[in-house]
């Protein structure tokens, strides 16, 4: 078990978990682990539009440089553009200050290696390691001091990035576009890189004020790009989460198009162009079985990890996959991005819209998915899934499923919540079993 990272980087209340001594020890931790010769280090900092990201910010800056690390600081920036400018910037290290999906009062860290990946399980080991340690003892000398500096070119690095991952004839020319940043860190980038594009964008959730990232906006609260969708009549509907590393798509009829649907289309296109390196994709066990029997309807298979998208692109890269996600929205193309892309993700799409000359609703529908229920079970202390009559209900559950649905059982790696979710064939009976285990499990978090 390791002390502060999580499935996503470190992640807590900003001020309570994230405080500025834990992002200061961070930064030298880091800092420390990642100087690796005898030349100047540097870092990129990114962040999305929390409040608490000009605290971090300036914790981290102060740790990376007192350990002899440069830092260039990007600003609000999407997770992907964070990874993609780690490489492009010849950074020895990247860090993301954005706690996602959640609410503002939220806020992380998250950390990239020089090749702009997530680290490994082992590195964050190290990194809390040296957190716990006796740092002083190794900060720089006054004359090795680290800098920062401000980059303000970034924003156009990544659209131009974004674009360049189509075909230079692929325009979005006739598109009618409402795109949703969750006054997030895609706030600036995403309705930028779709109007060079040349599509009509209308945006949403562009006016970030420290508060309101996520907040009734947004991919994990897409009702308000529903409205807007069918209000404009337009024709599809793009919603970022709060660091613009995930996406859920809206239809021209105002229903919403999950990452699992978004993956099969990318999937069968990829398949008719040739572009798979692999014949299948990697998703995790939280995808629908509907997934699964699709892609192997047209010849591809679904491998599985676990929950985290940093797992799917461990499997992706350890097995030769360069197409992956999770039903939540997170599409990693390994050909264009180390990392979810959000942005990219909804440009493939578009591509595929363009060049079919269909609505979104017919290029989208792949499959039919099956009853899929997911509740949440909030609890205080301790390991609820280790009781006995937790144990005993998640075992009858399955049995009562057979063969004919999965169950899956698991607690989050960013809140103290136990995810029950169940899918198969009988909506009825997949309804029971969760309700079962639901109850087992609120009964021994009581």
């Amino acid at each position: 078990m390791r002390k502060y990272f999580g499935t996503d980087g470190i992640r807590g209340r900003a001020n309570g978990v994230i405080t500025p001594e834990l992002a200061l020890k961070v930064g030298q931790a880091a800092g420390l682990v990642f100087q690796r010769g005898d030349y100047r280090h540097r870092v990129v900092i990114g962040k999305d539009t929390r409040l608490s990201g000009y605290m971090i910010e300036t914790a981290l800056v102060a740790g990376f440089t007192s350990v002899g690390m440069d830092v260039l600081l990007l600003g609000p920036m999407p997770t992907p553009a964070v990874a993609m400018l780690t490489r492009s910037m010849r950074a020895d290290l990247g860090v993301m200050i954005s706690a996602s999906h959640n609410p503002y009062e939220d806020n992380g860290i998250k950390l990239f290696g020089p090749d702009g990946f997530k680290l490994s399980d082992e590195v964050e080991r190290a990194i809390e390691a040296l957190i716990d340690g006796e740092l002083h003892k190794r900060l720089a000398s006054s004359r090795d001091l680290g800098r920062a500096k401000r980059i303000e070119s970034v924003h156009a690095r990544y659209i131009e990035f974004a674009k360049r991952t189509l075909p230079r004839h692929v325009t979005l020319d006739g598109l009618r576009v409402v795109v949703d940043c969750a006054n997030g860190a895609g706030y600036r980038v995403a309705p930028e890189t779709l109007w060079e594009l040349g599509a009509e964008v209308i945006s949403i959730g562009v006016d970030p004020d420290g508060f309101n990232i996520n907040r009734d906006v947004g991919s994990t609260a897409p009702s308000a790009l529903v409205s807007k969708v069918r209000e404009l009549r337009a024709d599809i509907g793009i919603a970022l989460d709060g660091d613009a590393d995930r996406v859920i798509i809206v239809d021209e009829k105002g229903h919403i198009v999950d990452g699992d649907q978004l993956m099969a289309v990318v999937a069968r296109s990829w398949k008719e162009d040739d572009r798979l390196t692999q014949p299948g994709l990697v998703a995790t066990i939280m995808s629908n079985l509907g997934l699964e029997r699709y892609l192997g309807g047209i010849g591809l298979s679904l491998a599985r990890t676990a929950v985290g998208d940093r797992y799917v692109l461990e499997h992706m890269r350890e097995h030769g996959y360069n197409l992956g996600g999770e039903q939540s929205g997170h599409i990693i193309m390994s050909d264009y991005a180390t990392t979810g892309d959000g942005l990219v993700a909804a440009l493939q799409l578009l591509s595929v819209v363009k060049r079919q000359e269909r609505p979104v609703s017919e290029v989208c529908h792949c499959f039919d998915p099956l009853p899929q229920i997911l509740k949440n079970v909030r609890y205080g202390s301790g390991e609820p899934l280790r009781q006995a009559a937790v144990v005993t209900a998640i075992e009858n559950a399955r049995e009562r499923l057979g063969n004919s649905g999965r169950l899956v059982i698991r607690p989050s790696g960013t809140e103290p919540v136990i995810r029950v979710m169940a899918e198969g064939d009988d909506r009825s009976l997949v309804t029971e079993v969760v309700d079962e285990v639901v109850d087992a499990v609120t009964r021994v978090a009581a």
